[in-house]
């Protein structure tokens, strides 16, 4: 799991050379490379594995490369080199909307960590602890709207009561939005000084749970979402967020 462990190197296709991982042309004969499974997006943009990414700096990345990769410059070359160009090109569009967003980077980099969170959908499946009392005021809230919809209740009133059960689960997200953005700079601050396995694993741990607790409130909110929207009686919705 370490971030430490040496770079593999990758080969020349054209030369046989060796270059670096993070390489986008062969040292030896200057030819663009294929893109290998060995790298991963924060080398192929040339960034450390920090969660703080400035938004310039990532955009003055992605477009030089842009520039250096565009398939158009590939035009007259031969087969092989104008498949590395369009692949490099394909894999920094992917790198960029990665990157881009502070959440799908967290998620990016626990997945390159071997800790991957589970998906929305899985996550949906088990309250975390953290949320199990406000989830349970939720639904209790929503039987009671769901109820009062199915008796004629005024639309008006049943959206200001679906308004002010979503308060807490907002106050929640918020809460976790500011774990994450902790959690991220203690992460940049463990990479930055080398800290032990054990210590960047802790906090791995710590966003990834975050991540899971954040995955669960989108979708109670997603589903109170579905309530304002929800036609008079009781209907396919009428289940448990």
């Amino acid at each position: 799991m370490s971030s430490q462990t040496a770079s593999p190197l990758q080969v020349c296709k054209d030369c046989g050379g060796g270059a670096p991982v993070d390489a986008h042309f062969c040292p030896q004969c200057t030819k663009i490379l294929t893109v290998t499974r060995h790298g991963d997006y924060f080398s192929f943009l040339g960034l450390p594995r920090r969660l703080n990414i400035s938004p310039n700096d990532l955009e003055q990345r992605f477009r030089g490369l842009s520039r250096q990769f565009h398939p158009d410059y590939f035009f007259n070359a031969p087969p092989a080199e104008r498949r590395a160009s369009l692949e490099r090109s394909s894999y920094l569009n992917d790198a960029y909307r990665t990157l881009k967003q502070p959440i799908t980077r967290v998620e990016y980099l626990l997945q390159l960590e071997g800790m991957a969170a589970r998906s929305p959908e899985e996550a949906s499946k088990q309250v975390p602890p953290d949320l199990l009392e406000e989830v349970f005021a939720l639904n209790e809230e929503l039987d009671e709207i769901r109820d009062a919809r199915a008796s004629g209740a005024p639309a008006d009133q049943l959206k200001a009561r679906l308004e002010k059960a979503r308060g807490p689960i907002e106050e929640k997200r918020a809460s976790h939005e500011a774990q994450l953005e902790e959690l991220s700079a203690k992460w940049d601050e463990a990479v930055d000084r080398g800290a032990p396995d054990a210590e960047r694993h802790a906090v791995l741990e710590a966003l990834r749970e975050r991540v899971l607790e954040r995955n669960y409130i989108n979708n109670l909110l997603a589903g109170i979402e579905r309530e304002m929207s929800a036609p008079g009686g009781r209907g396919p919705g009428s289940e448990h967020v």
